[in-house]
């Protein structure tokens, strides 16, 4: 009897779209390796909560991105309704959805990491930053570039605004030079791909828009750096605690080296993704990727009580 699947998408965060694009995929390679698919799009947590209850899957595919997809949140739900659920528990996601967190785990591991700064869009609108331009601006806890911005002036200032004069920001030197990406499968680097955006730098729409940015793979990088990259990205994944698959995102200079920028614990599965690329790179076909995650799917055991 197949397997039973519930793909959740949609969900509450600023990646809603990504990931309606990404659980529509997923659904339709899992129907074609035969499991019972039931795609849902998370609108609303007491039907959700419904959908649980009468169609009792055997796996929860997570397809969500950003906020109240890939921190945790959901993880820890299912976790306690003791539900299998595809890619990272609770505690890893949790940590690398903060990217402060991130990079001082990764700075005590050996992993090469930007100088930056952590403080409130508050304090940023008044007092500034110690670092000096170019530097960049981004959200500690988001994803996709959503609320990216490079600053290489007093006028680019201008442009910087957030909704909430509380939310946490990451002030984090500029580093130039290429963009590469590097995902991790099953505990294994699969490859490296440089990112050519024809826009200023990889955002939100360079990342989901058809010709927009053109994917080098495997990247014509000197070997040293692939193999630098490949292990940061194993180094990481493995230190964070994650399951399956994650994706590191990396610039590379010869005078910096290779930096880390961040770590992706539910990468997208668009047709324009960058995991599907390169498992397809090393033979794995997209249903097979979408089954293999079912397959080692799993949740943080209660423990019982005497």
């Amino acid at each position: 009897m197949s397997k039973k699947v519930l793909v959740m998408m949609g969900g509450f965060s600023s990646e809603r779209e990504v990931s309606l694009v990404s659980g529509k995929g997923i659904a339709e390679a899992l129907k074609e390796k035969g499991y019972d698919v039931i795609p849902h799009d998370l609108k609303d947590v007491s039907e959700f909560i419904k959908v649980l209850q009468n169609e009792k899957p055997d796996v929860v595919f997570n397809a969500l991105h950003g906020n109240w997809g890939e921190d945790g949140e959901i993880q820890g739900f299912l976790d306690l309704l003791q539900i299998p659920y595809t890619h990272s528990g609770l505690r890893p996601l949790a940590v690398s959805m903060d990217k402060y967190l991130t990079k001082l785990l990764a700075k005590s591991n050996g992993i090469k990491i930007a100088d930056d700064e952590k403080m409130t869009y508050a304090a940023f609108k008044k007092n500034g930053t110690s670092l000096k331009m170019p530097y960049v601006v981004k959200p500690v806890s988001d994803g996709s570039s959503v609320g990216v911005f490079i600053i290489q002036s007093e006028e680019d200032l201008k442009n910087v605004s957030y909704d909430d004069d509380n939310e946490e920001i990451l002030i984090e030197k500029f580093i130039s030079g290429r963009e590469l990406t590097c995902a991790v499968f099953d505990g294994k680097a699969l490859a490296v791909t440089e990112l050519r955006p024809k826009a200023e730098f990889y955002d939100y729409k360079a990342k989901y828009t058809n010709g927009m940015t053109e994917h080098v793979l495997p990247a014509e990088l000197p070997e040293d750096v692939t193999a630098t990259c490949m292990r940061y990205a194993e180094r990481l994944h493995k230190k964070l605690g994650c399951s399956m698959v994650s994706r590191c995102d990396f610039r590379y200079n010869p005078d910096d080296g290779v930096v880390l920028l961040e770590i992706n614990t539910a990468p997208g599965m668009t047709p324009l993704s960058l995991v599907p690329e390169q498992a397809k790179y090393r033979g794995i076909s997209y249903a097979d990727l979408c089954s293999r995650l079912v397959e080692n799917a799993t949740c943080r055991q209660l423990p019982k009580i005497s």
